[in-house]
C-alpha cells in the first residue's frame, strides 16, 4: 500500500486502498476497515491529524494491528 507521509506529532503516514492504514510515530501500524475515502481525504487535509483520528476514526471502524516485514538493505 502506498502511504503518504504527514506532518503530525502522533501519526507519521497514512494510506488508503479499500483499507485505511495508519502508521503511528511509535512504529505501530493499524488497518481500519470500511473507511470511506472521504475520511482518508479529510485526515490528510486536517490541521491536526491526531485530533481528527481521535474524533472520527478511533472506535468507529473495525481494525487490526499489523506487523510489517522489514525489508533488508542490500
Amino acid at each position: 500500500m502506498d502511504r503518504q507521509e504527514v506532518e503530525s506529532s502522533v501519526i507519521s503516514a497514512v494510506g488508503h486502498t479499500r483499507v485505511l492504514e495508519i502508521v503511528f510515530e511509535s512504529g505501530r501500524v493499524y488497518q481500519y476497515y470500511d473507511v470511506p475515502e472521504s475520511v482518508y481525504d479529510a485526515i490528510l487535509k486536517s490541521d491536526s491529524k491526531g485530533r481528527y483520528f481521535n474524533q472520527h476514526i478511533r472506535g468507529k471502524f473495525p481494525y487490526q494491528e499489523i506487523q510489517l516485514v522489514a525489508r533488508s538493505q542490500a
